[in-house]
C-alpha cells in the first residue's frame, strides 16, 4: 500500500514539475510550486490508480489525469488556508502559501493552479478522444466551483456556530471533499464505458470515500497530535465547525465512520481481486487517525 503510494506521488511530482519548468516564467511559479509541493500523500490520485486497475486505464494516460486533480487540491488548499477563510499558519509541518509569498500573492498561485488544472487535461499529450476529454474537463469544473469545492469552503463557513442537521452537514461535506473523490473514482469509468450506471455507481464509491475522508480529518482534528499532523488540532471545535463530531460526539462518529466504510467496501466485492487496491486504500484512509 505505501510503496504503490509513494510510487504514485512520486511519478505524478515528476510530471508536475517538469510541466511547470515549462512553463513560461512568472512571479507566480514559485507560489504554486511550494502549494503544490507541500508533502502530500496524493490520496486523490491513488483512488484515481485504484480504479484505473479496474479498468484497465494506462498508468501514462492516470499521470496526466492525477496531476491536474493534484493542481486542483492544491488550489483548494492554499485557499482553505488563508485568514479571510481556515486561517492556518501552517500545512504539513511548513508554513502555508500566505504565510510564505503574502495572501494576495496566495491567492493568485491558487487561482493558477486552479486554471493549470485544465490546461493540463487539456494538453495533446493526454491520448484520450476529444469527446471523452470534454466530458473530464467538464465534470472537474463542477468539482471545483459553486456545486463542488468552492461551494462546500462557502458552506463551512457559513455554518460555523451553528446548530446544522446531519444531512446538511453530509451534503456540505460531499461538495468540500467528497466530489473530487468522486471525480477520481469515475474518471476511469468514463475513459472506458459509455455505461451511464457504471459510471454513477464509481462516482458514488468514490463520493462516499471522500466523505470518509473527511470525517476522519475531523477525527483527527478532535484528537490528533499537532506534531504528527503538521498543522494546529482542535481547531474545529474552537472556531465552532458544523462537523458530525459537534452533532453526534466523537464515538458516535466513528461508529458511523464505520458503517460508511463497510457499505463502500460491500459495492466493490463484486469487482473481486481487480479491487483489491481500492479496497487497501479505503482502509487505510479510515485508519489514519488511530
Amino acid at each position: 500500500m505505501l510503496n504503490d503510494l509513494n510510487k504514485i506521488a512520486k511519478d505524478t511530482n515528476s510530471f508536475l514539475r517538469k510541466y511547470l519548468r515549462r512553463q513560461k516564467y512568472s512571479g507566480l511559479i514559485a507560489p504554486m510550486h511550494y502549494g503544490l509541493f507541500s508533502g502530500g500523500k496524493k490520496i486523490r490520485s491513488k483512488v484515481l490508480f485504484d480504479v484505473g486497475k479496474i479498468f484497465n486505464i494506462s498508468r501514462k494516460k492516470l499521470i496526466i489525469i492525477g496531476a491536474a486533480i493534484e493542481c486542483i487540491h492544491a488550489y483548494s488548499l492554499i485557499h482553505d488556508d488563508l485568514p479571510c477563510m481556515d486561517n492556518d499558519l501552517t500545512r504539513r509541518g511548513k508554513p502555508s502559501t500566505h504565510v510564505k509569498f503574502g495572501e494576495s500573492t496566495a491567492v493568485l498561485a491558487g487561482n493558477s493552479l486552479l486554471t493549470l488544472a485544465f490546461e493540463i487535461l487539456s494538453d495533446k499529450k493526454l491520448k484520450i478522444k476529444e469527446k471523452t476529454k470534454n466530458i473530464l474537463i467538464d465534470k472537474l469544473s463542477r468539482c471545483a466551483g459553486h456545486t463542488g469545492i468552492a461551494g462546500g469552503q462557502y458552506l463551512d463557513l457559513d455554518f460555523e456556530k451553528k446548530k446544522i442537521p446531519i444531512k446538511k452537514i453530509i451534503d456540505m461535506q460531499l461538495k468540500k471533499t467528497g466530489k473530487l473523490f468522486g471525480y477520481c473514482s469515475s474518471v476511469p469509468a468514463i475513459i472506458k464505458s459509455s455505461n451511464y450506471k457504471k459510471i454513477s455507481t464509481f462516482e458514488a464509491i468514490g463520493s462516499g470515500l471522500g466523505l470518509l475522508f473527511q470525517i476522519t480529518d475531523d477525527l483527527i482534528d478532535y484528537k490528533g497530535d499537532p506534531i504528527k499532523v503538521g498543522k494546529k488540532t482542535k481547531k474545529d471545535n474552537k472556531l465552532g465547525k458544523a462537523t458530525l463530531i459537534s452533532l453526534l460526539g466523537y464515538k458516535k462518529t466513528v461508529i458511523y465512520s464505520e458503517k460508511l466504510r463497510k457499505k463502500i467496501q460491500k459495492k466493490l466485492m463484486k469487482y473481486g481481486k481487480k479491487s483489491k487496491n481500492l479496497s487497501e486504500t479505503i482502509n487505510y484512509i479510515s485508519k489514519r487517525n488511530k
